[in-house]
């Protein structure tokens, strides 16, 4: 299997170790109120899925890198590869701005509420 590294181009697959699923890269909030099970959840269980699947891949014997790659657990056929540097950082972005866009949200209810509560008086 050849996997196409965003950096170094095609590589073959025994270059990487494979580390599992890649929604390990969203760890859990280690100071909430259930991260026991939370975490139990993310050390120890795991979909196997047949069909595309995002993975986790340590570039070992080349730059060391971290990729996310998303083949077909089925064919081996591999359909995308990135960073996972990269994915993290476009998870974080995206997390961003919906709690952005629910504060503001907040906001424009809580301007409202005082509206009305002057509105009545």
């Amino acid at each position: 299997m050849i996997i196409n590294h965003p950096h170094l181009g095609p590589r073959d697959a025994s270059e990487f170790t494979i580390l599992g699923d890649a929604s390990l890269i969203n760890r859990p909030d280690w100071q909430a109120s259930d991260a026991g099970d939370a975490f139990y959840d993310y050390q120890y269980l795991r979909d196997n899925p047949a069909g595309l699947h995002r993975e986790l891949w340590f570039h070992e014997q080349g730059d060391r890198s971290w990729l996310v790659v998303t083949r077909d657990t089925v064919t081996h056929a591999v359909i995308e590869v990135a960073l996972a540097s990269d994915v993290a950082k476009a998870a974080k972005r995206k997390t961003t701005r919906k709690t952005a866009t629910k504060k503001a949200g907040a906001k424009k209810t809580d301007a409202k509420k005082t509206a009305i509560k002057r509105y009545a008086k």
